[in-house]
């Protein structure tokens, strides 16, 4: 079955499907908007992509033509008929109806033959976050990451020192990837139609990160920066030394009284790799 928006909504009015909010189900079904993220992913026949909540299938599809492989994680088992029927046509796509956040991925993806890996998703909002730190924490450690989110999300992954949004996410992921955003997307190209405007963020891996002694240590001092945003990194961070923090900060005209939504991720790992023992 070729997809089209109207045969999309024909076929779930077909199976009775009903959307789960405790899925996040929003489903894309402008085509304009899923051939500019296609065209803006740059797959190719040497890429395998991931995508995470396929829904009806309508992006899925267009990944299949584009890409080598394509491998789904489906939470909603009610979508089996209906992702079987929109994707008849592609040989090269499985979908696999499990949780995606309980799935061993790294062993889903050793037998495939690739050289690029992409992950390309219309994300649940309600999940977001967890998806991107599973992607990272798991070592998946695809190439390349595109995905439709949540815009108040999209600005905190992609955020800059001394903006509202820059948090201890915004370094973690940003110590991994170059983010920045592809496109706005309008709540209207959804059905349902969600409460939300949404960003697609694309995250392109950085092949040459910034050099770490304790990469743990590192991450527990970001975190400990920003336990309680509006208090300064001396209150925040009472536990280190702040002989040798503040002799880093003042180098880099920072003190103990700035707050650490001001102090860029190059400042933290000085910091971090001057605090090893």
């Amino acid at each position: 079955m070729d997809y089209s928006p109207k045969k999309t909504k024909e076929l779930l009015e077909k199976h009775d499907f009903k959307f789960k909010k405790k899925f996040g189900q929003n489903f894309i079904i402008d085509e304009n908007i899923i051939n500019a993220i296609i065209n803006k992913s740059n797959i190719d026949k040497d890429t395998l992509v991931i995508e995470i909540g396929p829904g009806s299938g309508a992006l899925t599809n267009k990944l299949a033509l584009s890409a080598k492989e394509v491998l789904c994680y489906e939470i909603d088992t009610k979508l089996k008929e209906i992702l079987a029927s929109n994707l008849e046509n592609h040989k090269n796509v499985k979908v696999i109806f499990e949780d995606f956040l309980k799935r061993d991925i790294f062993n889903d993806i050793k037998n495939y033959d690739y050289k690029k890996l992409f992950v390309v998703a219309n994300l649940p909002y309600y999940i977001t976050t967890p998806i991107i730190l599973k992607l990272i924490e798991d070592n998946i450690n695809p190439n390349k990451i595109v995905v439709m989110v949540q815009k108040e999300v999209g600005d905190r992954f992609r955020a800059k020192p001394g903006t509202k949004d820059y948090n201890s996410l915004s370094i973690f992921i940003n110590y991994f990837y170059d983010v920045k955003k592809i496109m706005d997307i309008s709540k209207n190209v959804f059905i349902p139609k969600p409460n939300v405007d949404s960003i697609v963020v694309e995250f392109n891996r950085i092949e040459k990160k910034l050099s770490l002694k304790d990469k743990e240590l590192f991450f527990k001092l970001i975190y400990d920066s920003f336990r309680q945003k509006r208090k300064t990194i001396k209150n925040n961070l009472q536990g280190y030394d702040l002989e040798i923090i503040e002799k880093i900060l003042l180098k880099n005209n920072f003190s103990l009284g700035s707050r650490a939504e001001q102090i860029p991720i190059e400042v933290f790992v000085e910091i971090a790799n001057n605090l090893v023992k």
